[in-house]
């Protein structure tokens, strides 16, 4: 007797399934803890100036984002300090990727000062340490070594075996662990790359209407090898 046929799974409308940056979607491991400490202890903090510094896809603009919604912060463009500051008032204020090559250093210097006088506080995210971004005013490097540096490493397996499993979650998604655990272990560390493996892999199993299974996420991350490599030539 051959095997009843598994109903097809019905195709739902493409809604998009955005970045989620609120405190419920974020996952807390050894490799964020302090970091996540820290912006749940908000206001309390050691000082004025805040500075969370990791490679790219370790999250830091997730916490900035969970920060500058309790805070009710103004994130200010680092290219653009300057013209921001006269509006700020009380607010605290957000600059994500504040070791751009671009930063508006007088700016930088002006904004710290404002802050500290208003008793607020001021939140960096960086790629280095702010000793190593090379900046050029004295007044400004002075002010960055005083300010609170907390390092937030590259994700470990509990934080993307997390992260993974949740954005399946999210789009009501039922992947074996043994498959995440493959995902876990074959994708770069970077919680960006996460979310682009499972956005293939929810939609190339939509459009086969099948299960995502290890030989899926196998085939899946071999086209984005594929295409990373295409990128680099």
């Amino acid at each position: 007797m051959a095997p009843p046929l598994e109903r097809p799974r019905q195709l739902p409308l493409d809604l998009g399934h955005g970045t989620g940056y609120s405190r419920d979607d974020l996952v807390v491991s050894s490799s964020n803890q302090q970091a996540v400490s820290l912006v749940d202890r908000w206001p309390d903090w050691p000082s004025a100036v805040v500075v969370l510094a990791g490679p790219p896809g370790s999250g830091k603009t997730h916490l900035a984002e969970i920060w500058r919604d309790a805070a009710n912060a103004v994130p200010v463009d680092p290219a653009r300090i300057r013209g921001s500051i006269p509006n700020l008032g009380a607010h605290p204020a957000l600059i994500d990727n504040a070791d751009t090559a671009s930063l508006d250093e007088n700016g930088l210097f002006h904004l710290i000062n404002e802050v500290r006088a208003a008793g607020s506080h001021l939140l960096l995210t960086a790629r280095r340490f702010p000793s190593a971004w090379n900046v050029s005013l004295p007044d400004l490097a002075s002010r960055l070594k005083a300010a609170a540096t907390v390092e937030i490493h590259e994700p470990d397996d509990p934080l993307l075996t997390g992260v993974v499993t949740k954005l399946f979650s999210d789009r009501q998604v039922e992947v074996e662990p043994h498959v995440v655990q493959y995902l876990v272990r074959r994708i770069e560390r970077s919680l960006a790359t996460a979310m682009r493996v499972v956005e293939r892999l929810d939609r190339v199993a939509l459009e086969q209407q099948s299960r995502i299974t290890r030989a899926l996420a196998a085939e899946a991350i071999g086209a984005m090898d594929e295409g990373q490599r295409e990128l680099d030539l």
